[in-house]
């Protein structure tokens, strides 16, 4: 069985996309993994070696082990990478990935704490997804009405199928299902002119118009708000994973996700603990796989963070910050 994983990273991400590297490989994953990026790679990623067989201009791979191999790719585009996740996934499969039998796709601020063949059989029960922390979102919520009337003209028919609201950090699909990338890549064309581009983003970077931010709006979050719609398109199978899948309410978390601006590589366990921030699952799981074989942190580092959130932790059972 042939399986390839992918991410999209740039700047600070790139101890992300290190770390869930080594949590995957601890965790049995075996396989490709792709990394789309721009800028320069971080010194961690510099042992990789030049590679022209994957027919993909500056493409460099490390080997990790006999079973799984990690391969960095620039990117040319133009587009923020939180809307191009989906033409990202067609151009593996369409070059160095095809062939491949299951595709995942992980955010690089998520951690791997699960079975590996988990996943390998979670995909062959639909497309593979998990609750996001603002879901449900009803089936005549506005927004899903919005979107039904939005995308109609368009030849994008949607039929309401869970009240369930994902999040597009992860996705994860067996090749008999790979049809719904087509349908989010056009969805997401077709969105393109109305929040000013695919290189606009409620996220770091060029922003989308005044109008089409916020929680309320249709597409206030790009990629995310219009994956939910395409899986209404789609006529195959979904299979959810609640809001503990990502580490949102307790749990057993599969793939803890580290949201908003806080990721785990800039988390001050000591400095939030005192405005009555915890350690979060993702957090703590961070740290825990930070070592190898990536090493995108020091030792000294790792040891120091790890001693800092058990303090952390500890102060945390006595003191929480209050409700407002």
């Amino acid at each position: 069985m042939k399986n390839t994983i992918c991410t999209l990273f740039e700047g600070h991400y790139h101890h992300g996309v290190g770390v869930l590297i080594n949590s995957l490989i601890d965790h049995g994953f075996e396989g490709d993994f792709y990394a789309g990026y721009r800028g320069p790679l971080s010194w961690w990623a510099k042992e990789s070696v030049f590679n022209t067989d994957l027919n993909w201009i500056g493409a460099s791979t490390i080997v990790v082990n006999e079973k799984a191999r990690v391969h960095f790719l620039p990117m040319e585009t133009k587009a923020h990478f939180t809307n191009y996740k989906a033409h990202f996934m067609l151009e593996l499969l369409a070059g160095p990935a095809k062939g491949s039998d299951n595709m995942y796709y992980f955010d690089p601020d998520i951690v791997f704490t699960s079975d590996w063949k988990y996943f390998e059989n979670w995909v062959t029960c639909g497309v593979a997804v998990c609750e996001d922390v603002n879901s449900p979102v009803w089936k005549n919520n506005p927004r899903r009405v919005g979107w039904r009337e939005f995308f109609k003209p368009h030849g994008h028919i949607l039929e309401f199928r869970e009240p369930v609201y994902v999040n597009a950090g992860y996705i994860g699909i067996n090749k008999k299902d790979f049809e719904i990338l087509n349908i989010w890549k056009d969805m997401m064309e077709v969105v393109a002119p109305r929040i000013g581009g695919l290189n606009k983003s409620p996220l770091a970077g060029e922003q989308m118009p005044d109008e089409e931010q916020g929680p309320f709006t249709l597409f206030g979050k790009s990629d995310q708000d219009v994956l939910n719609a395409a899986l209404e398109v789609y006529k195959g199978e979904v299979s959810y994973a609640g809001k503990e899948g990502m580490g949102f309410v307790s749990g057993a978390a599969l793939i803890p996700h580290a949201l908003g601006s806080m990721k785990p590589w800039v988390y001050k366990p000591l400095k939030e603990i005192l405005n009555g921030v915890t350690p979060r699952v993702v957090d703590k799981h961070y740290w825990k796989y930070a070592g190898a074989p990536m090493n995108p942190h020091s030792a000294s580092q790792i040891r120091s963070m790890k001693l800092k959130i058990k303090i952390a932790s500890l102060i945390a059972r006595f003191y929480r910050r209050g409700e407002a």
